[in-house]
């Protein structure tokens, strides 16, 4: 008995280790992999290097990156890091929220 209550603090030192390390990150891995699994045509993306640009090819191994007008990058899918999502702003920049003192038709 006194063996295992002298191994018990290891087993717990293991699992609290799991628990706040090792599975988020496989969590972070999954998620990332399917985002590049999943990237299509338009998709406006980050790469590890931190260039953004639009998906204008996508293959098995790489994708093209168009990160100006007639300006393409060919990148393995894995440098990518993200997906950007478009921001809920309006096309002057503003943000649409009526109670914002900085928008509406009165607004200069």
């Amino acid at each position: 008995m006194e063996g295992l209550a002298s191994l018990l603090p290891f087993v717990l030192i293991a699992v609290v280790f799991w628990l706040l390390l090792i599975r988020p990150q496989r969590r972070r891995q999954q998620e990332l992999a399917r985002t590049q699994r999943e990237l299509q045509v338009g998709d406006e993306v980050m790469i590890g290097a931190g260039i953004v640009g639009h998906v204008a090819t996508v293959d098995e191994e790489f994708i093209e990156l168009e990160t100006s007008p007639g300006v393409r990058l060919k990148v393995a899918r894995g440098a990518v890091v993200r997906v950007l999502t478009p921001d809920p702003v309006d096309e002057v920049g503003r943000s649409e929220d009526p109670t914002d003192p900085g928008t509406g038709p009165t607004a200069n």
